[in-house]
Order: C-alpha cells, then structure tokens, then sequence
C-alpha cells in the first residue's frame, strides 16, 4: 500500500532546515514592521525559495509518501512563502494572525512531516495515507510555535485566550493537512488557519451572555427538530445514515445562530437540491450521470456544505458582528444551493456542457463542465435562498445582494477548480465543494468587516 502508511520519508534536509528557520526570523520582527515591510519579508523569502534554494540543493530527488507538508517538494516549494504572503496581504491589520499561522505552516507542518516519517501507524480513519502521531504533532508543534510568536506580537492579549486560540487554530491547520487530497496543502492549510483565527478573535463572552436567555429553549427546540428531519431524510433516502447524522449535528449548529429562520433558511437549501437531484433522476440514471445511492448524501456532501454554514452560525451568537455572520451564513448555502441545483439540472436538461476554462464540449456532468440550463437554475436558486433570508429578516437587501454575488462568484469557483484540479485528480468533489462554499462567506465577510 502506498503512502505513510508504508512509506517513510527523510529528515528536512539542512539547506531547507536552515531556511525555514530564517522565515521564522523574519515573523519575530512583525511587531517593529508595517504591513508593507511584513509583506516585503515573506516576499524575500518567496525569491530566496525560487532563485536561491534550487541550486543549493540541485541534485535533491522528490520522496513519495509523505504528511502533506510541501516543503520537501521542488515544484511547489514556493507555495510556502506564498501562502505567507497572501495572509500578510490579506490580514495586514492583524499581524497576530499572520505570526500565529506562520508558526503553525513552519513548525507544525514541518515537525509533523518528520513524525510521519517515524510513525507511519496508526493511519487517520479519514486518510489511510497520514498518521496519529503526525496529525498530533502537527497540533502540538504548531500551538507551541503559534503561541511564542503570537504573544511576542500582541502581548495585551491574555494569556488564557491566546493559548486556546493558537491550540484551536493549529488543530484547523492539522485537519485541513490531513485532508485526503493530492495537492500541496500550504497554502490551503495557511487561508484555512488565518480565516478561522481571525474569526475566532472576534469571539466576546458578552455576546454569549447576552443570547443565554435564548439558548436554553433553543437547544430543545434545536435538537428535536433536527432529530425529526434527520430522520424523515434518512427514511425517504434524501441522506445516508451518515450523511444524517452530519446533518443533525450541523443542523442543530445552524439552528442556535438564529433559531427557526436560520434553521428554515438551511430547508430551503435541502428542498431545492433534494428535488433538483429527483427531477429526471431515472434519465440521468441511464446516461450514467446520476448521483449515486439514489441521490442520498453522505456525511462528506454534508460536511462539504454545511460545515461553514455551521461555523458562520455559531459565530452569531458569540460575537457582536450577528449581520456581517449571517450574511456569510446566507451566502455559503445561496452558494451550496446554486451549485447543487446548477450541477443536478444541468444534467437533466442538457446532453452537453462547456468546459469552463476552454469551452470545450464536455458530457453533461463532467467535472468543471457549465450548461446554459443548469447556470440559469443555479442563479434562480441562489436568488432564492438570498430572497428568503430577507423575507425571515436575517439579512438586509444590500447584504442579500453581496451573499448572493458571493454564492454565485462561489459557484463560478467550484467550475474553475472542478475544470482544472478536480479533473486532474488533485482535488475530490467534497473539497472542491468546500471550498467553494469557504470562499463564499469568506468573500461576504471581506466586504462586511473590512476596515
């Protein structure tokens, strides 16, 4: 069996040691730097890794079977410097963010590489390919690196929530390495990280206070309506057994943030995908196009697509930023429900698709593939989960607008991705979907919080 299950790779050689302690280096001086000099450091380290590093090590051959971390590959090498210029740029005016996931990309990926090079066994239930004692290093190594730079970079904050951030942060970063994909993970494991703490900062124990004497009805109401449509799901063959069970924990998530109206919000999402998915499903069926196992979702498609919802949701009643989340929240499932009713109707309606990057004619259903049909019911749908958030009163119009243009910028990503990394095998569905519903509310976010 390939992978680290059986394959070892070598210790970091010192060249690559050498520089990965030098951008570390260059983190230590974020407090004394401007965000221009900051982004001019990481943007030093990503010509060193171009220019320099190759002829240090020329005759360096690639290792197969690895914990993801990209450093020891020469095509993607640079993605490393990269991914921290891209969290400089994007969170210039939070330089603790940039200290703790530079931390977490040098030390936690670097670290744990090295651990999985050790242990191969026992492998992750979710990734045969990577391993218990790597997953668990990457954790430790990257909450001890993240919390030294991010107290030397913002001592104000306490000690107590530093440590707790930097921990949860570094299990994001673990998680998202640990991912059972073929592409280099650097920089998904740096946006991933920096999102998440970003948002994690913005966490007040007055919000939470504030909503108390709503929780406690709300978690009843949360867990028997769920429980009620977990299983009429499961019983119709809408979902998987598993599919759910991932379904009632994320819906019980969804359900807190802003009771009922959130909760109809995420029906409506599953009614029009539930019933894009049945329309001429015996026709798809036939082409050999047709979702499999009936059409019932697994814990993977719920995850894909409601695990942002989820977090976006949460983060309404524990932070004071309740329009800017539910905004986010309103525009991962406008761009889950677009996808999914885009994707289904497309292959019903159509015998052909265009690939997106090239226009080249493809057979409906084919990664990355677009039809008129189904582009035109996947806007419709995203409309309608904006229209809806409106009408319950969770969104503003203009706020409903950006959700929506963010589903919908959501749904022209899942194409680009499906057309090129999907297609290639680099990526699998659920994390093209993931991503595609990520970016969505990230993008809502960037707009709403932007300072």
């Amino acid at each position: 069996m390939e992978g680290l299950s059986t394959m070892k790779a070598p210790p970091l050689d010192p060249p690559r040691r050498l520089v990965r302690i030098a951008t570390l280096g260059f983190a230590f001086l974020l407090p004394f730097l401007t965000w221009p000099e900051a982004a001019g450091c990481a943007l030093l380290a990503l010509i060193f890794y171009v220019s320099i590093l190759p002829q240090l090590e020329p005759n360096r051959a690639e290792p197969a079977g690895r914990w993801s971390g990209s450093l020891l590959t020469p095509g993607s090498a640079a993605l490393y410097p990269l991914s921290m210029l891209a969290v400089v740029l994007i969170f210039r005016h939070q330089m603790m963010v940039v200290a703790a996931v530079w931390a977490i990309l040098a030390l936690g990926g670097g670290v744990a590489e090295i651990a999985g090079s050790s242990w191969s066994r026992p492998p992750l239930p979710w990734n045969p390919r990577k391993s218990w004692p790597a997953f668990a290093t990457f954790i430790l190594a990257g909450t001890a690196g993240a919390y030294v730079l991010a107290r030397w970079v913002a001592p104000a904050v306490s000690i107590h929530r530093t440590l707790n951030l930097c921990l949860a942060t570094a299990a994001v970063g673990a998680l998202v390495s640990s991912a059972p994909i073929r592409l280099d993970d650097n920089l998904a494991v740096a946006l991933a990280a920096s999102g998440f703490m970003f948002c994690a900062l913005l966490i007040e124990r007055s919000a939470l206070d504030s909503n108390l004497p709503y929780l406690g009805v709300r978690i009843v109401l949360a867990i028997s309506v769920n429980a009620v449509f977990a299983l009429v799901a499961w019983a119709l063959r809408f979902a998987t057994r598993s599919g759910a069970v991932a379904g009632f924990a994320l819906g019980v998530a969804i359900y807190l943030g802003y009771g009922w109206k959130s909760f109809l919000i995420l029906f409506g999402f599953f009614v029009l995908g539930s019933v894009a998915t049945k329309l001429g499903y015996a026709k798809k069926l036939a082409r050999g196009i047709a979702q499999g196992r009936g059409g019932a979702r697994t814990w993977r498609e719920a995850s894909a697509n409601l695990l942002p919802a989820a977090f976006f949701s949460i983060l309404v009643i524990i932070t004071h930023r309740e329009a800017a989340f539910l905004a986010a929240f309103t525009a991962v499932l406008a761009e889950a429900a677009g996808d999914t009713v885009s994707s289904e109707t497309g292959k019903w309606l159509s015998e052909r698709a265009y690939l997106i990057t090239t226009l080249e004619p493809v057979p409906a259903g084919a990664d990355g593939g677009v039809s008129l049909p189904g582009t035109m019911a996947g806007v419709l749908a995203s409309t309608a989960i904006a229209g809806l958030s409106v009408a319950l009163g969770i969104c503003r119009p203009g706020a409903a607008d950006l959700a929506l243009g963010a589903g919908v910028a959501g749904n022209l990503l899942d194409s680009l991705l499906g057309a090129t990394l999907e297609r290639r095998g680099l990526l699998t569905n659920g994390a093209v979907n993931f991503a595609a519903t990520s970016f969505a509310g990230a993008l809502t976010l960037a707009f709403l919080l932007a300072k």
